[in-house]
């Protein structure tokens, strides 16, 4: 989920860019330390959106920049626990699939792609449901569901979701599509026989 939050801070504006538009420098400063950024309750840090408020600077002895205190507001994504999420298959490997949710990459764990049996081709860096003959491809759009979430450390790449796609409307969206079509069938068949 996407969240923009308003967020207060304290900026260092160093003497060699005062001639510069103050707000562009504050922008660009912010988001140099903020986005790729993991906040516990914001999740990760994606962009500064825009400056609300910029105090008059304060200068310390010892230190030629100027310090402004600034109100801004920032876009953020967390995942929710049990949140339905949709994404690309990014890569496949033999012990499931790392699918991209927004900018963050969560995994489908192979026994939690279908309720089949999956095989793992290396060569064609595919997943295959044995009876199913459902295949899970890079490049794949997947709908997943977050079951497992850790958003420690201090970037994207210290996080870890889990994700499954073992629930009814789940999965490749071809798969998903096969689903209701088979129901409209089955309702069409049953109401032709009354």
């Amino acid at each position: 989920m996407y969240l923009v939050s308003k967020i207060e801070d304290t900026v260092r504006i160093p003497p060699d860019r005062f001639e510069e538009p103050l707000e562009e420098v504050t922008i660009e400063l912010l988001n140099d330390s903020y986005v790729g950024a993991i906040d516990k309750k914001l999740g990760l840090m994606v962009t500064v959106k825009e400056i609300e408020d910029i105090g008059i600077g304060k200068v310390i002895m010892g230190d030629g920049a100027a310090y402004h205190d600034v109100t801004f507001t920032a876009l953020s994504f967390k995942p929710e626990l049990h949140e339905i999420v949709e994404g690309e298959v990014i890569e496949i490997t033999e012990f499931g699939a790392f699918i991209r949710i927004g900018p963050m990459d969560g995994l489908v764990h192979v026994s939690q792609v279908t309720d089949d049996y999956i095989n793992y081709d290396g060569k064609r860096g595919a997943l295959l449901g044995k009876e199913s003959k459902k295949t899970l491809e890079e490049g794949d759009k997947v709908r997943a569901r977050v079951v497992a979430l850790s958003l420690k450390g201090k970037s994207s790449k210290e996080t870890k979701i889990g994700l499954t796609m073992r629930q009814p409307g789940l999965g490749r969206f071809e798969w998903i599509e096969e689903e209701k079509n088979k129901k409209a069938k089955k309702k069409t068949t049953k109401e032709g026989k009354k």
